[in-house]
């Protein structure tokens, strides 16, 4: 009975850890590139119950304890294997802004922070007083020659992430200018994106802010090549991949599943107390 009280204590720890993660995605159904987690469970390993004899009475059987018959598996608890990342593609919205840009495909962007090179699936940005792209916390954001710096509004990003200017523009507004809108007499390159890619994503560790940080089982960010280089879509965002119902619907579970094993610990509990007590009048 013992063992019943951590086998119900099992399960409620792991499902505290789903509820964890699904409030997690629900606070950050809002966040733009934001990448919804997963908690993997796996039970501990399961005990082959065979019996012995009829009577009560323990009879090893001869040749082997293999040729007793077997009653079932008793089960000895369950705990979180890890947090699953889903990477899926967030759906796109368009906010004209220029200096908002969204992933079509696989892939990161890149930031340098005095931690080293992070990456970012939420690409609204601005410029600095030096006229550099950083992210709303300061960060410069990469290309693949470095820093990008930029004027305000004089530039255009194709789907490649290849960046251009035209250093005689010089409007002031803030909507987002394209080739058709104007005419860029002197367009000049600038820089690209440095897009990076992984070959096990799925161990990239979340590190806040929208960033993630390589590991040494993700191996170290890639620039991706020509065939396999997401679109980059100039003012439009990427959205959270949570669905606000489905989060819901599977907080119901957890909050079912953790009651279950509270009811069995208690009754667990009840039993292991008549036992001793009547134990102890025998």
């Amino acid at each position: 009975m013992i063992r019943g009280l951590y086998t119900g204590a099992s399960g409620m720890i792991a499902q505290m850890h789903r509820l964890d993660a699904l409030s997690n995605n629900l606070a950050n159904v809002d966040l733009n590139g934001y990448k919804r987690d997963t908690p993997i469970l796996k039970s501990f390993p399961e005990l082959l119950l065979r019996r012995m004899s009829d009577d009560g009475v323990y009879v090893f059987p001869f040749g082997s304890v293999d040729t007793a018959p077997i009653i079932g598996k008793l089960g000895t608890g369950t705990e979180v294997n890890e947090v699953f990342t889903d990477f899926t593609q967030g759906s796109l919205k368009q906010t004209d802004n220029p200096f908002d840009f969204a992933l079509e495909g696989e892939g990161f962007l890149t930031v340098a922070t005095p931690e080293g090179e992070r990456y970012t699936r939420n690409c609204s940005f601005l410029l600095n007083n030096d006229g550099y792209l950083v992210t709303k916390s300061g960060e410069f954001v990469l290309g693949e020659n470095g820093p990008i710096k930029l004027k305000k509004n004089n530039f255009i990003v194709d789907q490649d992430g290849v960046i251009f200017q035209n250093s005689t523009f010089t409007g002031d507004d803030d909507r987002l200018v394209s080739l058709e809108e104007n005419e860029w007499e002197n367009l000049e390159q600038v820089d690209r994106f440095k897009i990076v890619n992984f070959k096990r994503t799925r161990y990239l560790k979340k590190v806040g802010d929208s960033y993630w940080k390589s590991t040494e089982h993700s191996g170290p960010g890639e620039v991706t090549g020509e065939e396999s280089r997401p679109r980059v879509r100039q003012g439009f965002l990427e959205a959270a991949n949570v669905n606000p119902v489905t989060e819901m619907v599977q907080i119901i579970e957890v909050h079912r599943s953790y009651e279950a094993n509270q009811r069995f610990i208690q009754s667990e509990d009840q039993l292991l107390g008549k036992l001793i007590n009547e134990a102890v009048k025998v």
